[in-house]
């Protein structure tokens, strides 16, 4: 779901740092044992849990530029161009 790059290694959140955050966030768990290093479906929270991870995200989103997201196994990433990103920008306003 989420990855932020604010997370670094030497940071107080390293245990994020190259990881989905989401699930930390969503639990309150800052134990490593409780992260994936890979791909999260996110299928066994709660509603209550996954309502916390939209609440970040919408937070984040706010204080933070989108640079991308995680890709399920097998899914092909998208390339964009600054030109494409200038147009879906202008459609938005």
């Amino acid at each position: 779901m989420v990855l932020f790059l604010f997370f670094f290694p030497a940071g107080p959140y390293g245990i994020f740092a190259g990881r989905d955050a989401s699930r930390g966030l969503a639990t309150f768990c800052l134990d490593k044992d409780a992260l994936r290093d890979e791909y999260d479906d996110l299928s066994d929270l709660n509603a209550v849990q996954m309502e916390s991870v939209r609440e970040w995200e919408m937070q984040f989103k706010e204080k933070y530029d989108y640079v991308g997201r995680l890709l399920k196994p097998g899914e092909e990433p998208s390339e964009y161009t600054d030109e494409e990103d200038t147009k879906d920008h202008n459609k938005q306003d």
